[in-house]
């Protein structure tokens, strides 16, 4: 929204003077409110499909019961249209409650599918119902009234649908560039990683569900008392491929790309209807094959929609501002509550012949072995030797087939990854998991989402500065530790492979863990680079902190760690410390296939040396190499 705000500001201006101008012809007022009509339900399908990855084919339905519960409630009962508003707004809420829960459970192509079933059920109950008309709908609607102000006429309502459209798409800026907006951006792309961090990714999909369906009762409310009469048929399945339409041209990821997509499809509409008959001199519907040739172009040429390629060439006609790269970084904040650290004598994991079973491959065979605090230990192996898998097991990403994780002194093999992030376990991902499209300190502040509670009411409304002020000084401080100061604003995914890991380290630091689970975190990173990864994980072993780290250089991990323990084929093969492992005869053969009598009995040494790093806790020294 920044880089666009000139371009923002002037559509906002052309939409309040537009109707002032008494030359401006009544069809396009009209136009305009159907434009922002429409546009109210693809900004709920911009956050729904677009940003959080849920397609919906029924939004149309959800613009029938704001329309027919104000038509029938103001008819039959003489409730008022504000009253009727409300009551419309809570029946969706439930309606669309009830639905998500059932429905988002689907996934793939199964979600579009149920969305259309519900669609299609409640398009039949509009047309089927007594009380509602059945097919010839209710009329005789009353005007809207706004402090004695008559909004019977098309000007006057323009400006009610525009304040509403111009108020919504505010909220839903507001929305995503919260808290609460960085575990929606997650939904689409990183949703097993939010888990891991502690969003609850189920909760958030019914919330946006929701939203969305809230924002069409709003459309389909200001439509009855415009058109003073409903009838079912705006409200089928055919209207809601429409306005997912209208999302993916203006553009599904781009909050403004809902108002662009609504008037050029509604405008487009409308010209064919009146050039084609001429052209082609037929009353044949030529609207669906232009429409059908038209997506597929965007498709194929402007996949992201029509908006960022409009925002990007105004900013190159005028001048706009490029990167933020070196933007000032978020000022000083109150810190984040921190956890209490153990003893550095206490077990902090426990892992008890813990099992993974798929099918008949045994991929982890009943490892036990202990982290305690302050201390570093190496899970190392050959490729596939059940490390990655391990790490999965005791972070909840896959459930054991038996055994126990402790951590703690509390068992956490059954609970959830989102409930094992909350207890205090932070993790990076083999393959790097990161939203490439949001910015580098957007990323790591996700990893602080546990650590304060801002609601989704309170984001839209913009009325957790504060919190997402704590929340953004302490994403740039851990940046900060981690070396990544420079890129606070930084698409995540322009940066290089060893940068975008070092990323995931600062996130889950920025969980504020008691146990720092890293995966290959050395992977693709130069020697300057392992140098100031092998001092930032000595600071934090000095700060309290116990790491179990996966890494394939041995001479980074010989040297950093406190304990080994060795893997391969799933099994156990040695632990003790790193001098020792590394001359272990079932280590050797499992890395080099035996000893020959001119090798040495020690594993190889990266090609890559290690930086020297500080020696270990003095509690737990354990005679690191």
């Amino acid at each position: 929204m920044r880089k666009n705000h000139v371009l923002i500001a002037l559509f906002v201006v052309v939409l309040a003077v537009l109707p002032m101008t008494t030359a401006t012809p009544e069809f396009w007022i009209t136009q305009l409110n159907y434009i922002g009509l429409a546009s109210l339900v693809v900004l709920g399908l911009v956050l729904l499909t677009g940003v959080g990855g849920l397609t919906s084919f029924g939004q149309a339905a959800f613009v029938g019961v704001g329309a027919y519960t104000t038509a029938w409630l103001t008819t039959q009962y003489g409730v008022s249209p504000w009253l009727a508003l409300v009551a419309g707004l809570v029946l969706t809420a439930l309606i669309a409650f009830t639905l998500g829960a059932i429905t988002l459970r689907l996934s793939g192509h199964y979600l579009p599918l149920g969305t259309i079933a519900w669609s299609l059920s409640l398009f039949y109950l509009f047309g089927n119902m007594e009380a509602l008309g059945k097919h010839d709908g209710i009329a005789g609607i009353a005007p809207l009234t706004f402090f004695g102000w008559s909004l019977s006429g098309g000007r006057n309502m323009y400006y009610l649908i525009w304040v509403l459209v111009l108020l919504a798409v505010w909220a839903t800026h507001n929305l995503l560039d919260s808290r609460p907006g960085r575990a929606i951006r997650a939904l689409k792309s990183g949703a097993g990683m939010a888990e891991s961090m502690g969003v609850n990714t189920a909760a958030y999909k019914i919330i946006i569900f929701v939203y969305a369906a809230l924002l069409a009762c709003v459309s389909g409310w200001l439509y009855a008392h415009m058109q003073r009469a409903v009838s079912p048929s705006p409200f089928g399945l055919n209207y809601g491929i429409e306005y997912l339409f209208m999302a993916v041209v203006g553009g599904a990821g781009y909050v403004w790309g809902a108002l662009l997509g609504s008037a050029v499809i509604l405008i487009l509409k409308d010209q064919i209807q009146n050039w084609m008959p001429r052209l082609f001199n037929t009353d044949a519907n030529f609207e669906l094959i232009v429409f059908g040739v038209m997506l597929v172009l965007v498709l194929q040429y402007a996949r992201d929609g029509l908006w960022p390629i409009l925002s990007g060439l105004f900013r190159r006609l005028t001048g706009g501002a490029g990167s933020r790269r070196n933007a000032p970084a978020p000022p000083e904040a109150p810190a984040l509550p921190k956890r209490e650290r153990d003893a550095p004598t206490e077990h902090v994991l426990e892992v008890d012949a813990i099992r993974k079973e798929f099918g008949g491959l045994v991929a982890v065979n009943d490892i036990s072995f202990n982290v305690r605090t302050g201390e570093i230990v190496g899970l190392i192996g050959p490729n596939g030797a059940g490390k990655s898998t391990t790490f999965n097991l005791i972070t909840g990403v896959l459930p054991a087939t038996r055994g126990q994780v402790r951590f703690r002194g509390q068992r956490i093999d059954r609970l959830s990854a989102r409930a094992i992030a909350k207890q205090g376990v932070g993790r990076t991902f083999q393959h790097v998991q990161l939203l490439p499209g949001m910015s580098v300190i957007e990323n790591v502040a996700l990893g602080a989402h546990l650590r304060t509670e801002v609601g989704v009411a309170a984001g839209a409304l913009h009325t957790d500065r504060a919190r997402e002020a704590q929340l953004l000084h302490e994403a740039a401080r851990q940046l900060q530790r981690v070396g990544l100061g420079d890129y606070l604003y930084e698409q995540a995914g322009n940066l290089a492979l060893g940068q975008q890991r070092i990323l995931e380290i600062a996130r889950a630091l920025a969980t504020d863990p008691v146990l720092l689970l890293l995966d290959e975190p050395a992977a693709g990173l130069r020697y300057k680079e392992k140098q100031d990864l092998a001092r930032v994980l000595s600071q934090l072993r000095e700060e309290g902190m116990s790491i179990l780290l996966v890494e394939h250089d041995m001479d980074f991990v010989m040297r950093l760690t406190n304990h080994l323990v060795v893997m391969d084929f799933g099994t156990k093969l040695a632990e003790g410390v790193p001098a020792e492992v590394q001359r272990n005869p079932a280590v050797l053969e499992a890395y080099l296939g035996g000893i020959d009598e001119d090798m040495p009995g020690t594993l190889p040494q990266s090609a890559t040396p290690a930086a020297p790093v500080a020696p270990a806790h003095p509690a737990n020294a354990t005679g690191v190499a």
